[in-house]
């Protein structure tokens, strides 16, 4: 049995994939998003042939044997990411029994769910840590080493150490919801790219003179006008500046190159942040910037790290319409390079 010319168009007009499956549980109407999910051969074959889905086989059974009731809802996986959900309702016309099923692709719910739950997690562990060892000393401080001065002074200097910690920990958690908040909006005031680039290499000399590494800023003499909002992007080169300075090698110069560059997008502004430290190897450049993504997780918490810089550097980035690069071999450094369109 097909469908009717009016059924066809009906479900040509509904935005979502639907099909019609008749009584022998073969493929009677599809509409144009469900022929682009299952393909246009799928017509007239048995519903078991074009999806292997047990669950909607069982559904559409079932709905096909009673040929009344509420509509089944069942999940419904094509592939390994996508997913969808699928409601199947009764059709019945002239004593015909038939099931209409009706997809509705849940993929960026189901991804959006996880990365929340992810981030709640890792938010309570990177506050649960601190925490447990500061109720930790504060107990000791309370009971055995009430009377040890020397104790004290060391538990006390290590729960400023973690209370810091928990603090840099909520700015940045902050910081990455105002930016996330306002990505949609793209800033429009004139910023002089290399003035900011000036400003973060000031900020950041200290830490690298301490490291006995220099910051060396090339193209950055004379204004260069991006459309932008000069806190954020100092907080992106500040980001980076200090990586730099973190995980380069000590005694190493740190290079920043400012310059224009005609691409596929048009012309941009390039700023190339680059280190020679340890490098990083090629199967973590994908993750860098996720929350709380850590190559060495040991090392980042004891420099300081919250595991959200590169991620406020990304949604900066992208708020500004421009591009986030990053290119590094194991051994031989690394560079971070941001394009920005120019104003």
């Amino acid at each position: 049995m097909t469908g009717t010319p009016a059924e066809a168009e009906i479900l040509d007009g509904l935005p979502l994939p639907a099909l019609i499956v008749d009584a022998e549980q073969r493929i009677a109407l599809a509409n144009r998003a469900a022929l682009a999910l299952i393909g246009e051969a799928a017509l007239g074959r048995r519903l078991a042939l074009a999806l292997r889905a047990p669950d909607l086989l069982a559904a559409v059974d079932e709905v096909l044997q009673q040929g009344r009731g509420p509509a089944r809802e069942v999940p419904l996986r094509l592939n390994d990411e996508s997913r969808f959900q699928a409601f199947v309702s009764a059709l019945t016309e002239d004593g015909a029994r038939r099931a209409l099923c009706v997809l509705r692709d849940v993929t960026a719910e189901m991804q959006g769910e996880a990365i929340r739950r992810d981030f709640v997690a890792n938010v309570s562990h990177e506050l649960r840590t601190p925490l447990t060892a500061m109720m930790g000393f504060i107990e000791t401080l309370q009971g055995p080493a009430k009377d040890d001065a020397a104790a004290r002074t060391r538990f006390l200097d290590i729960m400023a150490r973690e209370a810091g910690r928990m603090n840099r920990l909520v700015r940045d958690l902050l910081q990455l919801s105002r930016v996330e908040a306002g990505e949609r909006m793209r800033p429009r005031d004139p910023v002089d790219l290399a003035g900011v680039l000036r400003r973060a290499a000031a900020t950041v000399q200290p830490a690298a003179a301490g490291r006995d590494c220099a910051i060396l800023l090339s193209g950055a003499d004379t204004p260069v006008r991006v459309p932008g909002d000069a806190d954020q992007l100092l907080q992106v080169f500040l980001n980076l500046f200090e990586n730099a300075v973190k995980y380069g090698a000590p005694g190493q110069e740190i290079r920043v190159d400012l310059r224009r560059e005609d691409g596929a997008r048009g012309p941009m502004m390039r700023v190339d942040v680059t280190d020679r430290g340890e490098g990083i190897d090629a199967l973590h450049l994908p993750r860098l910037t996720e929350r709380f993504y850590r190559i060495d997780t040991h090392r980042s918490r004891a420099e300081g790290g919250t595991g959200l810089g590169l991620a406020i550097v990304k949604h900066i980035v992208n708020r500004h319409r421009g591009l986030l690069r990053i290119d590094s071999r194991k051994g031989e450094g690394s560079t971070f390079s941001v394009l920005l369109p120019p104003a």
